[in-house]
C-alpha cells in the first residue's frame, strides 16, 4: 500500500500519532525504527531489513554494543556539561532532559542496565563526582578542559596572592594600631602629670601600666589634692617650658574621631567576609546534631562527629552515643553550640576555618562571641557570629 501524500489527513494524522515520546519496549535500535504500537512492532521485527540487520549484529555484537555505549556516554555529558555546568544536580534529573529528545540513544542498547549503574562506573572511571543520599544519587561534573583548569589555576594563584596581601597588611595595621594606642596613652598620662591644682599641699604619686609592647614600664606622675571647692576645669595647664594656659571645656568632653586605621581594618573586614562566604560548612572534627525526622527516633536530635569528607556538602558522621557510622548531606545537619570557654571552629565568613574559644552567647540576638586561637589573627575577640556560622570541635583527651 503507497504512502499517503504530505497533506492528506491521513498523513497528518500518522504524524501528530508518531509526534512525542513512544513506548521504549516498541523502539528497534539496530533499525532506528519506532513502532506505535505490538503489531507494529512484530511486523518490523519479520521484515526483511530488520532480519539483515540482525545478522550484521551477530557477527560483532561487542562492536555495536561499545558504539552505543560511547555515543549514550558523550551525549550525556555533553548535556550535563552545557546545561548543569560543575554543579550538584540530581542524576534522574539529567536523564530525564536527556530522553526528552526523541533522537535520543536508548540505554537499554548499551552495557549499562540501569541509570544507577551508569551512574556508579561514571564515579568509578572519574567522569563525576558521585554521591548517594536518602533522595537517590547525585553528579558533579569535573570539567577538565584545559582551558578550564588553566583558568582555575590563575584564579586560586591570585586568591592566594590576595591572601598573602591581606596577612601582611592586617599584621602592619595591628602594629600601627598598637603604636596609636600607645602614643596616645603617653599623651595622656603626660597632661595628667602636668596639672597644677592650686591650695594644696598634699602629694600624691600615681602608678601607670602599660600594655603591649610598653608591658612592664612604669610612668610615675605626682599630682595635688583637689580641693573640694574647686573646678577642675578651671585649673592650669603646666607645659614643660612653664607657660600656663586654660584648658578649654571641649578638650574634655570632646569625643575620640574615629581613627583612619581602624576604617581600613573594617573594610579588609568585610572583604573577606565576601571572599570567605560559602554555601558549605562540613568539616571534619566537628560535633553535629541530626536534625531529619527521615532517619527515624534513633537519630534524629542526636551528636555525632564529622569524620572525613566525601566532598562539599556530604560526610562520614559517628555517631557519639551508638557508635553507627551515617552518610548525610549537610541538609540533615545542624551546628553544635558548647559551653562558654570550650573550644569551636568558625565555619563561615571572614575567619573561616580559624579555631576560637567561644567568650559569650547572646541569646536576644542569635550569635556569640569568641576569642580566635589560630591563623596570624590569633588572639583577636571577634562578636557578632551567628550560631550557624560556629561549631564545637570534638576534643579526644
Amino acid at each position: 500500500m503507497p504512502k499517503h501524500d504530505f497533506l492528506t489527513p491521513k498523513a497528518i494524522a500518522n504524524r501528530i500519532k508518531a509526534k512525542g515520546l513512544q513506548k521504549l519496549r516498541w523502539y528497534c535500535q539496530m533499525c532506528q525504527k519506532q513502532c506505535r504500537d505490538e503489531n507494529g512492532f512484530k511486523c518490523h521485527t519479520l521484515s526483511e531489513s530488520h532480519q539483515r540487520q540482525l545478522l550484521l549484529f551477530a557477527e560483532n555484537p561487542d562492536k555495536y554494543i561499545d558504539s552505543f555505549s560511547e555515543e549514550f556516554l558523550n551525549t550525556f555529558m555533553e548535556l550535563l556539561k552545557r546545561r548543569f555546568g560543575t554543579k550538584r544536580i540530581h542524576a534522574n534529573q539529567v536523564y530525564q532532559e536527556y530522553i526528552a529528545d526523541r533522537d535520543h540513544l536508548h540505554m537499554n542498547s548499551t552495557q549499562w542496565e540501569t541509570l544507577t549503574d551508569f551512574v556508579k562506573w561514571l564515579g568509578r572511571e572519574g567522569h563525576c563526582t558521585v554521591d548517594e543520599t536518602e533522595k537517590g544519587w547525585f553528579i558533579t561534573y569535573i570539567d577538565r578542559d584545559p582551558e578550564t583548569i588553566r583558568r582555575q589555576e590563575a584564579v586560586s594563584k591570585k586568591e592566594k596572592l590576595d591572601m598573602d596581601d591581606e596577612e601582611r597588611m592586617a599584621k602592619f595595621l595591628q602594629k600601627q594600631c598598637h603604636a596609636v594606642s600607645v602614643q596616645e596613652l603617653i599623651l595622656a598620662i603626660k597632661m595628667v602629670c602636668t596639672h597644677a591644682f592650686v591650695g594644696s599641699k598634699s602629694v600624691d604619686t600615681f602608678t601607670f601600666r602599660l600594655s603591649g609592647s610598653a608591658k612592664g614600664h612604669e610612668v610615675k606622675a605626682t599630682t595635688s589634692k583637689l580641693p573640694t571647692n574647686t573646678n577642675p576645669l578651671n585649673n592650669i595647664l603646666v607645659p614643660p617650658g612653664g607657660e600656663k594656659r586654660k584648658i578649654q571645656k571641649n578638650e574634655v568632653g570632646e569625643k575620640k574621631k574615629k581613627c583612619v586605621l581602624d576604617e581600613i581594618m573594617e573594610e579588609q573586614e568585610k572583604a573577606k567576609e565576601r571572599l570567605n562566604r560559602k554555601d558549605y560548612w562540613l568539616t571534619p572534627g566537628l560535633v553535629v546534631k541530626i536534625i531529619s525526622k527521615q532517619l527515624g527516633d534513633k537519630y534524629y536530635k542526636k551528636k555525632g562527629v564529622v569524620q572525613e569528607m566525601k566532598d562539599l556538602y556530604v560526610g562520614i558522621v559517628k555517631m557519639l552515643d551508638s557508635g553507627d557510622v551515617l552518610k548525610l548531606d549537610q541538609a540533615h545537619l545542624e551546628t553544635v553550640i558548647p559551653a562558654l570557654g570550650r573550644p569551636v571552629r568558625v565555619l563561615n565568613g571572614a575567619y573561616r576555618g580559624c579555631d576560637a574559644v567561644l567568650m559569650d552567647i547572646n541569646q536576644e540576638k542569635f550569635c556569640v562571641t569568641v576569642k580566635i586561637d589560630s591563623g596570624p589573627t590569633r588572639g583577636r575577640i571577634v562578636d557578632g557570629i551567628k550560631y550557624e556560622d560556629i561549631s564545637k570541635i570534638y576534643k579526644t583527651s
